[in-house]
């Protein structure tokens, strides 16, 4: 049996979800929902979120990846028609959430996932990746964050799939989502590694960008050796450096001149499956800014767009030829005192009502990086939830 600590899933809820330190913060029963699915609607949702915020209310939801778009004149033509789900999707709630313990459980046998799809074969991969290559070549950017879907098969309760997904790669930003009653919504399980920002209630923000990948050793030697090889790596540190230089430059937008710091630089952690290379970014924000202008500034995060990020994002639209969706946007909490969090939407799973579940990869591409390590990467990174089931064939 599993644990309940969430409501039924016909009523709107948040949970997110600390695996290290054991806590869940579960928002239910909002007040109001806040769904933005058109461009012509975004101001607007993006007023009513203020209005609330300005009102003592907390919020929590996403904004999808797309949302970006329209945070920036120059990309909103780009904005892709066919999305899968709201560009802004919050719950407004007078209520704080409320925390649960939590601690490991019992999934039971009947949640898993099965017959993996890249939508991208090999193939498919290295043909963009050389566009991309392309334009790094010809300086129209420095790196480029390359994604594509995954769908699969998902049997048995959401809420079991989630917990089963905790046990088997712990992660300290993870957020299950039902807030939309739309028939052909998702269900959202973010199993995200990855800060995208957080600001406390002094006004200080904090962001960890991560960025630099290798797998887990089969002996704790080999362990070791890999983690060492990442720590050493150049290339995984020319990457890192760069989003971390793009995250300091969006965060100056909207911080006190001299606050600006990076306390950690080229710090590896350790996980189920992966090392991954993960930099902070420390400063003071400015007095009095609105929710739109501190996401206009930082949004979406660096890690997962390139440098410049414009112009990275440009490029990526042309090359992956489809909405991301929730993967690569951002879920989050933001409470009336200013103090607020968010991931980044990585590592991150759409269920659909008739079974079929959607998650993506990617990886940044440099100068030096190949098509054949990218992809294995890209794969490398699935398996928080394909497990040892291999991904084959192609979509297209």
């Amino acid at each position: 049996m599993v644990e309940r600590v969430m409501p039924a899933s016909s009523e709107p809820f948040i949970l997110f979800r600390d695996d290290v330190e054991q806590q869940s913060m579960l928002f239910n029963r909002p007040e109001q929902l806040i769904i933005i699915e058109q461009a012509s609607d975004f101001e607007a949702g993006f007023a009513a979120l203020e209005a609330a915020h300005r009102q003592g209310k907390w919020l929590a939801g996403y904004f999808s990846y797309e949302a970006g778009f329209l945070l920036e004149p120059k990309l909103a033509p780009l904005l892709p028609e066919e999305r899968r789900v709201p560009l802004i999707c919050f719950g407004v709630f007078s209520k704080p959430p409320a925390d649960i313990p939590a601690g490991n459980r019992n999934s039971g046998t009947n949640a898993y996932l099965s017959d993996f799809h890249a939508h991208w074969s090999e193939t498919d991969y290295q043909q963009r990746f050389e566009r991309l290559h392309r334009h790094l070549r010809e300086g129209d950017c420095y790196q480029g964050n390359l994604t594509f879907p995954i769908s699969a098969r998902y049997h048995g309760e959401p809420e079991a799939l989630f917990a089963d997904l905790s046990n088997r790669q712990p992660v300290r930003y993870s957020a299950y989502v039902n807030l939309t009653t739309q028939d052909k919504a998702p269900l959202i399980l973010s199993r995200s590694p990855e800060l995208f920002f957080q600001i406390d209630k002094d006004g200080w923000i904090e962001t960890h960008p991560m960025k630099g990948t290798t797998p887990r050793g089969a002996t704790p030697q080999e362990d070791d050796a890999l983690r060492d090889f990442l720590i050493h790596d150049e290339k995984s540190q020319a990457e890192n450096r760069m989003i971390v230089d793009l995250l300091r430059n969006d965060i100056s937008l909207i911080s006190e001149v001299g606050s600006l710091s990076v306390p950690k630089l080229f710090h590896v952690e350790r996980y189920p499956t992966v090392h991954q290379m993960v930099s902070h970014v420390r400063a003071k924000l400015l007095p009095d800014l609105t929710l739109r202008q501190i996401f206009a500034a930082l949004f979406p995060c660096g890690s997962v767009t390139g440098a410049p990020k414009i112009s990275a994002m440009t490029i990526l639209h042309k090359l992956e030829q489809q909405a991301r969706n929730i993967y690569c946007g951002s879920i989050g909490w933001i409470a009336p005192s200013g103090e607020m969090r968010f991931n980044v939407a990585i590592r991150t799973l759409s269920l659909y009502p008739d079974g079929e579940a959607v998650l993506n990869v990617g990886g940044g591409v440099v100068y030096d990086s190949t098509a054949e390590a990218e992809y294995a990467e890209c794969l490398l990174k699935a398996r928080y939830a394909t497990g040892e089931n291999t991904v084959s064939g192609t979509r297209e």
